[in-house]
Parts: C-alpha cells; sequence; structure tokens
C-alpha cells in the first residue's frame, strides 16, 4: 500500500507544479480589474461584479499601425490587463507588432508567458534559443499566414527580411506576460551593471562595454 500512497503523493506534486507555472485559473465568471484599488496582491484587485460594462472586456485600436520610427525599426502595441481590464485572471493577452523594412522585435522573453504568432503582412525571420548548455537556435522564415510559437522564459525575436513593412499579431498566455529586452537589460540597467562585469561576460574590453551602455 506505501507504494500507490507514494505515487500518489508525486502526481499530486506534478499536477500542483503544472498548475502553477501559468496564471492561475478564475474562481468566477470575471474579474474586472479595479485599477483604483489599493489592496495588494498577485494579479489585481476585482471591481463589483455587478459594475462591470462591455467597455471592460473590448479595446479599439489595433487596426492602426505602430510608429516604427526608433532605433530597431519596430512597434509593439500591447492588449494586456494594463489596457484591458477584462483580462484579470484570464490568463491571456495579445499584441499587434509593426515592422518597418528591415526592423526587428530584438531578442526579448517573457518571463510569464509563452507567445503564438502570427504573421499577417510581409515576411519575417523568428527564432529562439533553448536554454544552456546547448543554446541552440531555432530559426525559421515566416510567410503570411504562418504560425510560430516561442516557449516560455526563452530568448527570441522576430525580423523583418524584406524592403516592405511587415506586420504580425501574438497572442500570449497570462494576462501580464512581462518582457525584458536582453539590450536593455543588460546595457541599460540602472544604476549601470560594472562594465568589467560585462566584458567579462561578453570577453570584450570595457571601453566597447562602455560605448554600449552610453547608447542606453
Amino acid at each position: 500500500m506505501a507504494i500507490p500512497i507514494f505515487v500518489s503523493g508525486l502526481l499530486v506534486l506534478c499536477f500542483s507544479i503544472i498548475a502553477i507555472a501559468s496564471d492561475p485559473s478564475p474562481l468566477q465568471d470575471f474579474c474586472v480589474a479595479d485599477a483604483n484599488s489599493t489592496v495588494l496582491l498577485n494579479g489585481l484587485a476585482c471591481k463589483d461584479p455587478k459594475l462591470a460594462q462591455a467597455s471592460d472586456f473590448s479595446f479599439s485600436g489595433l487596426q492602426m499601425a505602430g510608429n516604427t520610427s526608433n532605433a530597431v525599426g519596430s512597434r509593439v502595441t500591447p492588449v494586456t490587463v494594463a489596457q484591458l481590464p477584462g483580462l484579470n485572471t484570464l490568463g491571456i493577452s495579445f499584441a499587434r507588432v509593426d515592422y518597418a523594412p528591415w526592423g526587428i522585435n530584438p531578442p526579448h522573453t517573457h518571463p510569464r508567458a509563452s507567445e503564438i504568432l502570427t504573421v499577417l503582412k510581409g515576411c519575417l525571420e523568428v527564432g529562439f534559443v533553448t536554454s544552456n548548455p546547448d543554446n541552440r537556435l531555432i530559426t525559421k522564415i515566416l510567410q503570411k499566414g504562418d504560425v510560430f510559437v516561442f516557449p516560455i522564459g526563452l530568448i527570441h525575436f522576430q525580423r523583418n527580411v524584406r524592403p516592405g513593412s511587415a506586420i504580425a499579431l501574438a497572442a500570449l498566455s497570462s494576462q501580464n506576460p512581462g518582457v525584458i529586452t536582453i539590450a536593455n537589460a543588460v546595457f541599460g540597467s540602472k544604476p549601470d551593471i560594472s562594465s568589467d562585469i560585462l566584458a567579462k561576460a561578453f570577453q570584450t574590453d570595457e571601453a566597447i562595454v562602455k560605448d554600449i551602455q552610453s547608447k542606453f
């Protein structure tokens, strides 16, 4: 009898770990985020469901192109719980990504979400890198209508490989997936990471590191 009990315990533990690997499931029909609440919790407090309106569950504007006049040539228009309060506790969010000719969505991670991306216009090179020790690059060229998934937490990127503009839509498995842009985090931290640490990490000179930091 001891073995079945032990196995049952392991199964409960495994399913518990899986259950907490993403946003928690809601325990009511909806939980519209109350932006004015001062209650601190993992997520956002709910407003009275009797006060919920259609506007809490809708967002307008994704038909408009984002301004890609920036250093990387892309613009992400997010639709997370910050823009759409009705997403609170639902474990999903959305984004439009616009790319200038040859623009990139630079290497970044979403610490709380996997991402599935589909190309609406243009042609994108996409890819992600597996974790240590392999650090394997998995990459593909996507045409209009193609879909690609980026696993949770892994560094990934997109690049427009055509002279025209490109558009993609992305769905993410969290109401607040978070974004860590690698270059911004490493070279644009406040205060700066010590240049000698970065020089050693990237096997380069401190002068080069300081030059890169000055751009962020």
